[in-house]
């Protein structure tokens, strides 16, 4: 049996996340509502008349497109290789996508993507781009 690379996994993960985020955004641009409006109506400038929790959303999901796919500018850099960085960033993403009533299932995605890239990070494992540097330099 191969070794599970745990850093690939959360990417697939985070990748679907971000795909998902961007199709609610959209959707929530036409029908806007707040997950958490059962409990206040406070969050609902938040979506109206102003679509702005809309805009983060597709930002982040548009964003976390680029970055998982990886977009051609990113490829290979520091930003794209760090592990720690997206330990940074996904929560924001998580958070912004837990507050958009469509995007409810994306934000639960990026959470088991978070736990799986805290996984890989907390075994050593280093992302691809810096393995196959590591190994095309000692061939």
């Amino acid at each position: 049996m191969g070794k599970l690379i745990k850093n690939h996994w959360a990417r697939l993960i985070v990748l679907v996340a971000a795909i998902y985020q961007v199709a609610a955004a959209i959707e929530g641009f036409f029908w806007p509502k707040v997950f958490w409006d059962f409990l206040t109506k406070n969050l609902d400038g938040a979506v109206k008349p102003i679509p702005v929790l809309q805009a983060i959303n597709l930002l982040f999901g548009l964003f976390g497109l680029a970055w998982e796919w990886p977009l051609k500018y990113l490829a290979g850099t520091r930003l794209h290789r760090s592990i720690e960085a997206r330990l940074v960033i996904l929560p924001l993403s998580a958070l912004s996508a837990a507050l958009l009533y469509q995007a409810t299932n994306p934000a639960i995605y990026y959470l088991i993507g978070m736990g799986i890239y805290f996984w890989a990070y907390s075994e050593g494992e280093v992302g691809y781009f810096i393995a196959r540097q590591l190994r095309l330099q000692l061939d």
